[in-house]
Order: structure tokens, then C-alpha cells, then sequence
């Protein structure tokens, strides 16, 4: 291992030990709160093109097992962590952590001090980082991002055969769990690209919907917005994250850009219908503006508790609800799994009095 850093494009520079694949790497540096889960959180599709920062003070203590991949392979940018654990110790692992970012093609730096980065994302808001052996880095301030759910949602449709009702589940760059989920309360489940057209999802005949989590800012699905809106007014629809505010945006609301995102396992969520407040699993970096919402149209369902931003939406007229947490976590907290089991028992008694096709 050889030294390296981490220099933002505000000009701190943080100095450290580079595992994993040997490259330079460019992206916007983020962190997440969790205490377990990193094999999870590498591997979510969700973190395209960022550079994670990893708070809790120690990464790779259980290894690396064969069941907790969210995604084929991790489209993430960079790995930042403060201590390396090379000696793994759990009996399913078979892989060390620097040797999954390496086969992966990730680079990572280690032997950070995590706690000021993160202060310094706090009061800086979230910004551009590199990772190189050099303690330098030019920032280019007007380059266009590239459309990172392009790149994580699959290129062809897949069936998964199972005897109850039948979910098409729109991959904006889903985490497997989600899938797992359904097929868990025996839902036949195709998978289809993030761009398929009303028609195509008409051709499927399926009993409701599920648009997932995914990368990037949602307004670069703009053009997307029609389909996603005449999608969800003939069918049942659950929107997680990402496809919370894609929902949204289609009927007409607004989203913005956090300081720093929420990303963690420990997000407390207030249910307002019953005053229960949730810890959920969160990975995002946009939000529902909150004036945007039409009452006249939605229901807000869940409230963020320290910020007060909306986490959850249902329709007045059509069968749609939307979450911007995640109720599969993995990892995380189960306490809002309920969800994705209501939405399955309603689409299961849908039968003949399915949506007509307008």
C-alpha cells in the first residue's frame, strides 16, 4: 500500500493509504452513517459516480460473504474509511474488503480522519473529491454529469416466475433486497429498463408497479415524466426513492438538493397518520420541495423528524404511494417493511377490478 489523498475541490486536502484498484478517481464525496452494512452500501446502485465515506471508525471486521451484494458489480466511484480491518473474522466470509474494491475496480483510502471530512462536508455542503497519489486535482465546474441510471439499470427485460401477483418492477438502479422483498411474498416480478414506455409495461399485463431507488439528480429524467405519470395513473404504483421523487416531479412538484443527503440506517421518520415515528434506512441526496406538493392531489404520509422534509406521498384519486426511505433496507432497520406487504395485498386482490387501461 502506498500513501495517497483525498483533496476536495474547496481545497482541503486529507491524507491516507490507497487499497483497492490502483487508479484515480473523481466524485462527489458523501458519507454514511451506518454502523454495519458496508458490502451493502458499496454495492448500491444508488451510490453511481459518489465517493463514500464511511462514518463509523472501522470497515471490514466480518469480511465479505457471497449473499449481501445489492448490484452485479459496484458502480461507485471511491471508498473512504478510517480503519482497516485485514483480518476479517465471521464464518461466512470469503473475501477481504480492500480485495473486494480491488476485483471491483474501486479504489479506496484508508487511515483518514472520517470525522473531520464529514464536518467539513457538513459546513461545506456536499462537494467534488479525487483520489489520487497526489495531493492535487483540477475541478471542472461546468462539466455535465453523466445520466448515471443509464449505466446501472438493466439493458433487457427479466422474469421471475412465482404464483402470486404480478409486479413490473422499473429499475432505475434497484438494490436486489427490493427484489428479494417481492419474491419473499410470492410475487412474480419482471424487471424491466429504466426508459420502457407505458405501451410496453401495458404489454406485460402486470398488477401493479414498483419504480426503484437510483443515482443522480431526478430532474435528468425529466423527459421520462409523461410515461412515469400515465404508468402510475393505470396501475398500482409504489415509488422508493428515487421513484419517490420521479412520481413526484411527474405530477408537478419540485425537488432540490440536500447540503449533504440523507445516508445511513438510522433516520427517524414520523408516520403522520399515527404519530409513530420509524428508523429507517435512507440513501439520497434530493428531496420533494414541500410547497411544490398539490394537497388537492396528494396526501403527505411521512415526515423526516430532524429535518421536517417530506419522506412519503399517496395520491388521492389513483393507487399510488411513495417513500423516500428504503422499507427493504438490508441494511437497516425492518421497521417500515410493512409497506412493501400492504402494497403486495393490494395489488394481489386487484384481480378483475384491475385499473382499466385508458
Amino acid at each position: 500500500m502506498e500513501q495517497g489523498y483525498l483533496t476536495l475541490e474547496t481545497g482541503e486536502v486529507f491524507e491516507g493509504v490507497l487499497i483497492g484498484a490502483n487508479k484515480e478517481s473523481l466524485g462527489e464525496v458523501v458519507f454514511n452513517t451506518s454502523m454495519t452494512g458496508y458490502q451493502e452500501i458499496i454495492t448500491d446502485p444508488s451510490y453511481a459516480g459518489q465517493i463514500i465515506t464511511f462514518c463509523y471508525p472501522i470497515i471490514g471486521n466480518y469480511g465479505i460473504n457471497a449473499l449481501d451484494d445489492e448490484s452485479i458489480s459496484p458502480a461507485l466511484a471511491g471508498v473512504v474509511i478510517g480503519d482497516l480491518c485485514e483480518t476479517p473474522s465471521h464464518y461466512q466470509s470469503f473475501q477481504k474488503f480492500s480485495d473486494k474494491l480491488k476485483q471491483a475496480g474501486v479504489p479506496g483510502i484508508v487511515n483518514v480522519d472520517t470525522r473531520l471530512l464529514v464536518k467539513t462536508i457538513r459546513s461545506r455542503g456536499t462537494v467534488k473529491g479525487f483520489i489520487s497519489k497526489k495531493a492535487e486535482a483540477s475541478f471542472t465546474k461546468d462539466e455535465k454529469a453523466p445520466l448515471w441510471v443509464d449505466q446501472v439499470s438493466t439493458k433487457k427485460v427479466q422474469f421471475f416466475k412465482n404464483n402470486g401477483p404480478h409486479v413490473v418492477l422499473m429499475d432505475f438502479g434497484y438494490k436486489k433486497s427490493i427484489l428479494t422483498a417481492l419474491l419473499a411474498e410470492n410475487c412474480a416480478v419482471t424487471v424491466v429498463p429504466y426508459n420502457t414506455p407505458f405501451e410496453k409495461i401495458k404489454s406485460l399485463d402486470p398488477d401493479g408497479v414498483l419504480i426503484s431507488n437510483g443515482p443522480g439528480d431526478p430532474m435528468s429524467l425529466q423527459k421520462w415524466f409523461p410515461e412515469i405519470k400515465k404508468i402510475s395513473q393505470n396501475y398500482p404504483t409504489l415509488g422508493i426513492c428515487l421513484g419517490h421523487q420521479l412520481i413526484a416531479l411527474a405530477y408537478g412538484a419540485k425537488t432540490e438538493k440536500l447540503a449533504y443527503g440523507h445516508r445511513g440506517g438510522n433516520h427517524p421518520v414520523k408516520e403522520l397518520m399515527t404519530g409513530k415515528v420509524k428508523i429507517t434506512a435512507q440513501n439520497h441526496g434530493y428531496v420533494v420541495v414541500d410547497n411544490s406538493i398539490d394537497e388537492k392531489v396528494f396526501n403527505v404520509t411521512y415526515r423526516n423528524v430532524n429535518d421536517k422534509s417530506i419522506e412519503g406521498l399517496t395520491h388521492k384519486n389513483y393507487q399510488i404511494q411513495t417513500v423516500q426511505f428504503h422499507p427493504e433496507a438490508h441494511p437497516g432497520p425492518s421497521d417500515t417493511a410493512y409497506i412493501l406487504t400492504e402494497f403486495v395485498s393490494k395489488i394481489a386482490s386487484v384481480g378483475e377490478t384491475r385499473y382499466a387501461i385508458k
